[in-house]
């Protein structure tokens, strides 16, 4: 009898690469075209995976529809013009082992790949072609189709997609909105330590790991309960 499939779902910005400096320069780009001094580089972080304009209103609880609407254009346009800069590997490299890990668990046949970012469909196609990431996930959801996590509609979709249930898919994630989101969705979460949310924020995760070599473990755990 062969084994069931399973679904492992992933961020992308904090937990598979390290955007960090493109995203504080975009809103910074963001931020000075409405005329407005940029928040402290820990609370932009902090919004990181949510949707562009959820973040948008975060960092500015009182912006006008039409003062967000512009920040959001000019901060995809200054992303935009940052990726065309540099190579992605500089831009937003992988953080330690990633590569590695995704090869691993690639090669299990019945352990599907998927995403779930709060990225748009431009700036993942961009990514995945920039890592040489093609036919890697089954499943990639991205911010222009979904509300914002922690709505469960991502995972949701994930798992249609696949077509496994709650109890054989993951979510893989830095941030409490991943860890959120997977509750809602009724799947195990894994947060990671190195990302944009500090450990204690993430209260939501079945378990928290340290390095990128310690997801297969961490997966063993929950699929042999």
């Amino acid at each position: 009898m062969s084994a069931p499939l399973r679904l492992v779902i992933f961020d992308v910005d904090g937990t598979l690469v390290d955007s960090q400096a493109d995203i504080l320069a975009a809103f910074a780009q963001a931020f000075a075209v409405v005329g407005r001094p940029l928040p402290a580089p820990v609370d932009v972080m902090a919004i990181v995976g949510l949707s562009l304009d959820i973040a948008v209103r975060r960092l500015v609880p009182q912006i006008s529809d039409a003062d967000c609407a512009v920040m959001v254009e000019a901060y995809k346009d200054a992303y935009v013009a940052l990726r065309a800069s540099m190579p992605i590997s500089q831009t937003s490299p992988f953080y330690p082992d990633c590569r590695e890990v995704l090869n691993q668990l690639h090669a299990i046949p019945e352990v599907l790949l998927g995403i779930a970012t709060g990225k748009s469909r431009r700036g993942l196609d961009h990514l995945i072609k920039g890592h040489g990431l093609d036919g890697l996930f089954v499943t990639q959801q991205v911010a222009d189709f979904h509300p914002s996590k922690p709505h469960p509609s991502m995972i949701l979709q994930a798992m249609a997609d696949a077509g496994v249930d709650p109890a054989q898919a993951v979510m893989v994630g830095d941030t409490s909105y991943d860890m959120e989101m997977a509750a809602a969705a009724g799947v195990a979460g894994i947060g990671v330590n190195w990302g944009y949310h500090a450990p204690e924020a993430l209260g939501a995760a079945h378990h928290v790991i340290d390095r990128f070599d310690e997801l297969p473990a961490a997966l063993d755990k929950i699929w042999s309960l």
